[in-house]
């Protein structure tokens, strides 16, 4: 083990030649950046934002109409229907896990009912009435005590699965007949996206894979630039025309042609030193209004990029790694600070920033963050590290409530039905 270890090590520094001072790459990606004239940085760095700015603007939000969906390909959900008063009205329970540090996983949400899975794969159907419909498990002893996390995306009635252990799967919803199963060379590490009948999904090497829905078998691959490092942020990927759209954990967005896995362009956003700063280099997902891609990080970065050429329009310094959601002309977005920034899409200025934490003493907020945020009829939601969801106004940016929903961490809500979801450790709860 020790022997493969030393090798290991050597293999990297042998091939990390390519991102040493002088590399080519790196010098005419930092030359562009700094020389383009159609990029405008909102912000400069010597002129961080660390306090509320245009607080008594009222913002108008009556235009943009709601929708009902909880899958996108575009990742963009704006508005969405929900004016509960965060009533709980019932919980799907799941055995625990033991690992509930990243939630970033997520259930399917019908309209009679859910799919999630439990801490030994397990994919259980409940219905309405939170009642446990089936349970399938496809996985063996040894795969169980690997504890596989799930991704999941609807097929008309087959379920297609992707895991965290390297296997994918799809089966009958209504028979629980397995269609066909396959491994891939390494663990997956994004959600997953479908169009026609092939489905898309990147694994840690930093890989995209297109397969057939059909019988799993593999159409074309693409491998972008590569660390030893695992990610601690999962990859995302978003689907525009005829176009695949993902980034990877060094920072690169590249677009790739839908039908063949040709490049189309690539974009570098980060500096040589990345590469061994992976781990800790978070990112949000990709969000597109079919015009533009948004996305930010915690190097306090927050991209606009078109979508035809992989030109940057602008950047602004907010410091985040939180899903952004687009609304009409506005982006919605919160810095791992807590601070609400609502921000002008087409030239990148900020209309307004809200300090969310402002009730908590500096004491509690040392080890606070947002986890994640939606948008309902008039509100904002936000679900933050202490297991409490702070509701806020968005036109006036008032903090109307707080509300504690566990005692540990809970995932982002996800709004479908004018019912609110949430995940904690061992159900999914719904409120209305």
């Amino acid at each position: 083990m020790n022997k493969l270890i030393i090798l290991l090590i050597a293999f990297f520094f042998i091939n990390n030649c390519s991102f040493n001072e002088n590399s080519k790459l790196w010098q005419d990606k930092e030359k562009e950046l700094a020389s383009k004239p159609n990029i405008k940085k909102v912000f400069s760095k010597e002129k961080k934002i660390v306090s509320e700015f245009n607080q008594d603007l009222k913002l108008d939000i009556s235009f943009d109409k709601t929708n009902n969906k909880v899958f996108n390909n575009r990742n963009n959900f704006g508005f969405q229907n929900f004016e509960g008063e965060l009533n709980k009205t019932g919980n799907f329970k799941f055995s625990k896990f033991k690992d509930f540090s990243q939630i970033d996983f997520f259930p399917i949400i019908l309209k009679d009912g859910v799919i999630f899975f439990d801490r030994k794969g397990s994919i259980i159907k409940y219905n309405k009435d939170q009642k446990i419909i089936w349970k399938r498990n496809y996985y063996s002893d040894l795969e169980k005590k690997l504890l596989p996390k799930l991704d999941f995306i609807l097929n008309k009635e087959n379920l297609i699965v992707t895991d965290n252990i390297s296997k994918y799967y799809s089966f009958n919803l209504n028979s629980g007949e397995l269609n066909w199963s396959k491994n891939n060379a390494y663990p997956f590490n994004s959600d997953i996206k479908k169009y026609g009948n092939k489905f898309y999904v990147i694994d840690y090497k930093n890989t995209l894979r297109c397969f057939s829905v059909i019988d799993g078998s593999e159409c074309w691959n693409l491998q972008t630039e590569d660390t030893f490092t695992v990610s601690s942020s999962k990859y995302s990927l978003i689907l525009l025309n005829d176009i695949i759209v993902f980034n990877n954990s060094v920072g690169d967005i590249t677009a790739v042609d839908i039908k063949t896995g040709l490049i189309t362009w690539l974009l570098p956003t980060q500096g040589r030193d990345i590469v061994s700063e992976a781990f800790n280099f978070k990112f949000s997902k990709l969000v597109s209004d079919n015009n533009s891609i948004f996305f930010s990080n915690n190097k306090s970065e927050f991209y606009s990029i078109d979508v035809k050429t992989g030109t940057i329009n602008w950047i602004a310094e907010i410091n985040s790694n939180i899903t952004p959601i687009i609304v009409g002309n506005f982006i919605f977005t919160i810095s791992n600070e807590g601070f609400l920034y609502i921000i002008e899409k087409n030239q990148g200025n900020i209309v307004r920033i809200t300090n969310l934490y402002k009730n908590y003493k500096e004491k509690e907020k040392k080890n606070l963050y947002p986890i994640g945020f939606a948008i309902g009829n008039k509100n904002l939601y936000l679900t933050n590290s202490n297991g409490r969801i702070i509701v806020v106004d968005l036109s006036s940016g008032d903090i109307l409530k707080e509300q504690k929903v566990s005692g540990n961490l809970i995932s982002k809500p996800l709004i479908f039905n004018n019912s609110i979801y949430l995940i904690r450790n061992g159900s999914i709860d719904k409120y209305n």
